[in-house]
């Protein structure tokens, strides 16, 4: 059975120690990407893998990985052609293949990083890809991949295609759709009320499906 790894990404908005606590118990391994190994520290939490060219995190973290005694190090020069994340994504592939990845702190701070992320997450095609927040759920859907949404009456429900040629379909929404085509980064599916369960399924290209809390 495949694992779930949690990748805490380094964005500047961290987020809460319980959240962060949380899913560190629901998944079987831990990658911290650069200064994503201070917000785990602050939850009182460790990793199992730190990826990064240590440039933006604490003095405390970067001793910790200078001294490489509680966890795996893979560092990178500051000089080099692909973000943090993508490496800390490629470091899960070889690791864990097939693993199901968990990404949070990895949605505020720098809108250009925010869309970097997003494209990122959106290529690891290996198997599910959720990002997790304090204030957000969001699943990142490909070709023919399904996502149902129970216990969640009254809640904002958006998706986003970010890939050319997506259509979707969508039940139990105030608004729904039945193999309509939605345009990239369209606001067509922004903004809808969860009714009762509910099956977001995509047809044909790639969208991020996002569920406020």
């Amino acid at each position: 059975m495949a694992c779930k790894v949690l990748v805490v990404c380094g964005s500047l908005v961290v987020a809460s120690a319980d959240l962060l606590r949380q899913l560190a118990g629901e998944c079987d391994h831990v990658v911290a990407v650069d200064r994503g190994l201070d917000a785990l520290l602050g939850a009182g939490l460790g990793c199992d893998v730190y990826v990064g060219d240590a440039d933006t995190v604490s003095d405390e973290g970067r001793a910790l990985v200078d001294a490489a005694a509680d966890f795996e190090v893979e560092r990178h020069n500051p000089y080099k052609d692909y973000t943090d994340l993508a490496l800390a994504l490629d470091s899960v592939r070889r690791r864990w293949p097939g693993a199901e990845v968990v990404a949070t702190c990895a949605t505020g701070g720098r809108p250009d990083m925010a869309l970097s992320v997003l494209g990122l997450l959106a290529g690891y095609a290996d198997a599910p890809v959720w990002i997790e927040e304090d204030e957000m759920t969001a699943r990142i859907l490909h070709q023919d991949e399904t996502w149902t949404i129970e216990n969640a009456e009254g809640k904002t429900f958006s998706i986003i295609s970010i890939a050319p040629n997506t259509e979707i379909s969508e039940h139990g929404l105030e608004w729904e759709l039945d193999h309509s085509p939605l345009g990239l980064l369209a606001d067509t599916g922004i903004s809808n009320v969860v009714r009762s369960t509910t099956k977001i399924q995509v047809h044909t290209g790639t969208a991020i499906a996002y569920l406020y809390k």
